[in-house]
């Protein structure tokens, strides 16, 4: 049993509490998310009838102009030495705004919905990877991390596997996804969100936090290691190149899957990634995070090439389950790199920054496929991604140096 009270509280998976604590809302909130938004592509496609033009650009917004939250929020948890009250804050507002995608029937609505949902994750994102990285040694920067994207993302199997239940019962092998099917997502999804939140009252942070962060910014000089703003160039390309996983669930019914099918290809490509999570953060703690990063890169860069040509069903299959294996090699691994940048008082800023500039890189991602989907043809959206891929998997062999992870 934790005992919260005392100034050392146990560890659990050989981690401070805190690490498994924030996996359990990440792995709640995911369960709730999978449920109403994995599917979102397909119920602005199929129900509302929205043109691949408009989702690029509810995603892209959405992800996009939310996503200064994300460095404010960053800052201002730096400045006043508190992280946990503003990653409690997101998770509200994601967590309670999912219920009126029940009524939505406009794309208009939707948007709505999805940039508060977004903005709700701009909030949380930087103080939530902040109090983390507080919270582990060097040392432990991969494993910790790594635990922490595994558990988020069994929650998004659990919340697909929830979903392909509940589309199997109520419309089995459908091509499109029916109205009343994405309202039962929705009914059923905001439950385990709402649970999220009841797990914060047990999330503990450090009370020497901001006295530590005001002599750290000192010593920083005010700016961010110059590494890390290579990093960030090296990220913005290839997010250029990262359209949202929309066009992919579209790819997958334009090469002729079900709606079951997609929900359970999302299944497979969740299991895969939770599985290679953990062990890629242990991998990066014994031969560093830049091996690692480069190799998810790879493996990125084939599977938008294996998008492009794809022209079976069960090549989509594949292609999903090594996505999963990206992930699992990048994820948790770049923000355990940004914690080996940059120093504890600045790491808010630092993570609020990094997703931002995901984050608004996404708007025009989403814009760009769009396009080339429209104008020139589906695979030339994933042939783009491919080449941006490749081209930022140099850029990190060339221009980036990493420290140690032994101290």
């Amino acid at each position: 049993m934790i005992n919260f009270k005392s100034s050392r509280p146990q560890k659990i998976f050989g981690l401070h509490p805190n690490i498994f604590l924030l996996g359990l809302v990440s792995l709640l909130t995911d369960v709730s998310s999978e449920m109403i938004f994995t599917l979102l592509p397909l119920f602005l496609a199929n129900v509302l009838a929205a043109a691949p033009v408009i989702i690029g650009l509810i995603t892209g917004i959405s992800d996009g102009v939310a996503s200064v939250m994300k460095f404010f929020s960053g800052w201002i948890s730096d400045k006043v030495g508190k992280r946990k009250w503003l990653a409690f804050i997101g998770y509200g507002l994601s967590n309670f705004i999912k219920p009126i995608m029940y009524f939505a029937s406009s794309w208009g609505v939707v948007f709505g919905v999805r940039f508060t949902d977004r903005f709700g994750k701009g909030i949380r994102t930087a103080p939530r990877d902040a109090l983390i990285a507080d919270s582990l040694t060097s040392s432990e920067r991969g494993k910790g991390f790594g635990l922490h994207q595994a558990m988020d993302t069994s929650g998004a199997a659990i919340g697909l596997l929830l979903a392909a239940v509940i589309i199997f019962f109520l419309q089995q092998n459908a091509l499109d996804l029916a109205k009343n099917t994405y309202q039962w997502l929705v009914l059923i999804g905001v439950i385990p969100g709402l649970l999220a939140l009841m797990v914060f009252p047990f999330i503990r942070e450090k009370r020497h936090e901001a006295a530590k962060q005001a002599t750290v910014s000192q010593t920083a000089k005010n700016d961010l290691d110059r590494r890390f703003i290579i990093f960030l160039g090296i990220m913005f390309l290839f997010t250029l190149g990262n359209s949202s996983d929309a066009f992919l669930i579209l790819r997958a019914q334009n090469l002729g899957s079900c709606v079951l099918d997609i929900a359970l290809m999302l299944l497979a490509f969740n299991l895969v990634y939770a599985a290679v999570s953990l062990p890629a953060g242990l991998l990066s703690d014994k031969i560093g995070r830049r091996r690692v990063l480069v190799l998810g890169w790879l493996i990125y860069g084939l599977v938008y090439a294996g998008f492009a040509a794809a022209s079976a069903i069960w090549q989509v299959w594949l292609l999903f389950a090594l996505y999963g294996v990206y992930y699992g090699l990048s994820e948790g691994v770049a923000r355990a790199f940004i914690a080996d940048l940059i120093p504890e008082g600045r790491r808010g800023t630092a993570y609020g920054v990094f997703h931002g500039v995901v984050g608004v890189t996404l708007l025009p991602a989403g814009l760009i496929a769009g396009w080339l989907w429209e104008s020139v043809s589906p695979a030339t959206t994933f042939y783009f991604g491919a080449v941006v891929s490749f081209l930022a998997m140099i850029g990190l062999l060339c221009l980036v140096k990493e420290r140690s992870t032994s101290a």
